[in-house]
């Protein structure tokens, strides 16, 4: 499967950089397609995959072991949630913590629809503090519990069939329970082949574009050209740390990074704390919190028909349904990994209430601190600069702007902009570190060592896709393409509950299944 996977990858970056226009219209037109008519689908996989982890994480099947019944966990919980939280959002809550919010409180619809349908419908069109709390409760739902419920899902149904079942640790081994031992043969490699692609196309996307906020933070700390050079220097050495972490394997370099990022992260938040009103946020926080426990459901099975409406549901809502969808297959084979031993309401609830708690916490602290700004402007609300940094979709320039105005201390806003832009690199690593041993893991059938030269070959090569795509100019091509692999991925995810559901049910025992060898890198 080795060689086929590098073929195809090979293929599909060239078709992409060959020629960049036809590329990305060609995405583009699937991926809209996706948006505008497949709406209902999306929102009613994200309801049933909910529904099983609520019912699971109360069911009689909650105490049953992520492997044999004596098996206990092999890193610490505060580790466990390092880890996760590092691959499965890290690097999304500095890229869009602030602009997002941001865009849901502007009421100005510069990109054609409306900022925020949900706050339009309930007449909160002055940017004001009651669209404030509304902006904020969108991008909870974006980041809450809906999109952790999908991760959650996959990890929970890879962790049961690897550790349980002892079957191989790849995405195949979840189809078990419908087509035996076929899961060796051609359907199996297809499936594995569709995670693979996900996985190396999603990071790789996600490195070239976070560059991008890296590139802006050098420039505002040392007036650094942002431009293309920039960039490509800053993916060749995350590459190459994150290979050499991934190196090092989970326990030391992968453990160790996540860790640090859980600290320093708390760092800036609580300069972000110390810098703001803090007693405004912590309204804030509680108002938008009880808002979205009491609105989330209902927001979850909302279908806009109106054009503009539409529009901003295919771009935003269903947007993120398919990001999440697509980087399932790696985020949950990671999660999975590392939650051996753990019951399965521990895992539940670890994965899906513990990472939506801090998101929530930080898009209110830190594009609460941004909509505050707009709302105190000296020359009047929405004359910060955050909102037209925004508009001119700069959102790298939302955060740094953010953090300039946060305290008049000499020093002290240069110091937080060079940690925000420190995080966004030790993020990235975390994320293309995992992303690699998910590679290799697949690869290697499982195998929870796989070999140093599939990790080096792999690491690497995640950079020299995104830095040729950054050349190319290809990657909003590829971030379409990407997108739109959610949709057979979310076929396979459907399969994969009713697979675990199944076994759940009707074998609770362990099953031994024959070793495979290692396949080429």
């Amino acid at each position: 499967m080795g060689i086929t996977a590098k073929g195809m990858i090979t293929l599909f970056v060239a078709f992409t950089v060959f020629d960049v226009e036809f590329a990305e219209l060609w995405y583009t037109e699937i991926r809209s397609w996706i948006e505008l008519n497949l709406d209902w689908y999306y929102i009613g996989i994200l309801a049933v995959l909910m529904f099983v982890c609520f019912y699971l994480s109360f069911s009689r099947h909650g105490s049953i072991k992520l492997g044999d019944d004596d098996s206990r966990p092999e890193f610490s919980t505060f580790a466990w949630f390092a880890m996760l939280f590092s691959a499965g959002i890290g690097i999304g809550l500095l890229f869009f913590g602030i602009a997002e919010p941001i865009f849901y409180f502007d009421n100005s619809s510069p990109w054609g629809y409306p900022n925020n349908p949900f706050a339009d419908r309930a007449q909160l069109t002055e940017l004001n503090e009651a669209r404030a709390a509304s902006a904020v409760r969108v991008a909870y739902f974006h980041w809450g519990l809906h999109g952790w419920a999908i991760y959650v899902i996959v990890g929970l149904c890879l962790a049961y069939f690897g550790f349980r079942k002892k079957l191989p640790l790849t995405l195949r081994s979840s189809l078990y329970p419908i087509i035996g031992d076929r899961i060796y043969g051609p359907i199996g490699h297809l499936v594995d082949l569709l995670a693979l692609f996900g996985t190396i196309f999603g990071i790789a996307t996600s490195l070239g574009f976070g560059v991008s906020q890296m590139a802006q933070g050098l420039h505002f700390l040392f007036e650094i050209d942002p431009g293309l050079r920039t960039q490509i220097w800053l993916i060749v050495t995350i590459s190459f740390v994150a290979t050499f972490s991934v190196m090092t394997g989970v326990g030391k370099g992968i453990r160790i990074i996540s860790e640090w990022n859980i600290w320093l992260s708390l760092l800036l938040l609580a300069y972000f704390l110390y810098g703001g009103d803090f007693q405004w946020l912590l309204k804030l926080f509680g108002t938008t919190v009880a808002g979205y426990l009491k609105d989330f459901i209902p927001m979850g099975f909302q279908i806009f028909s109106e054009p503009g409406e539409a529009s901003w549901q295919g771009a935003w809502t269903i947007f993120y349904w398919g990001w999440w969808i697509s980087w399932a297959p790696f985020v949950g084979i990671f999660i999975a990994r590392i939650s051996r031993g753990r019951t399965i309401r521990e895992f539940i609830l670890g994965v899906m209430f513990v990472p939506t708690v801090v998101t929530f916490f930080w898009f209110c602290v830190f594009g609460g601190n941004a909509i505050h700004q707009e709302l105190t402007a000296e020359n009047g609300v929405g004359t910060a600069g955050i909102i037209q940094s925004v508009k001119d979709y700069n959102l790298p320039a939302a955060l740094y702007g953010t953090i300039d105005q946060m305290t008049s201390i000499p020093g002290l806003n240069w110091a937080m902009a060079a940690l925000a832009t420190f995080l966004l690199a030790t993020w990235f690593i975390t994320s293309s570190d995992s992303g690699t041993l998910v590679i290799t893991t697949m690869l290697s059938m499982g195998h929870d060592n796989p070999p140093q030269r599939f990790r080096v070959f792999w690491g690497l090569g995640i950079g020299c896709v995104a830095a040729a795509l950054l050349l190319a100019g290809g990657l909003p091509a590829l971030q379409s393409a990407t997108i739109a692999t959610a949709f057979p991925v979310s076929v396979v995810i459907l399969l994969m509950t009713f697979g675990i559901m199944k076994s759940l049910h009707q074998d609770p025992g362990t099953v031994s299944r024959p070793a495979k060898t290692f396949s080429d890198p």
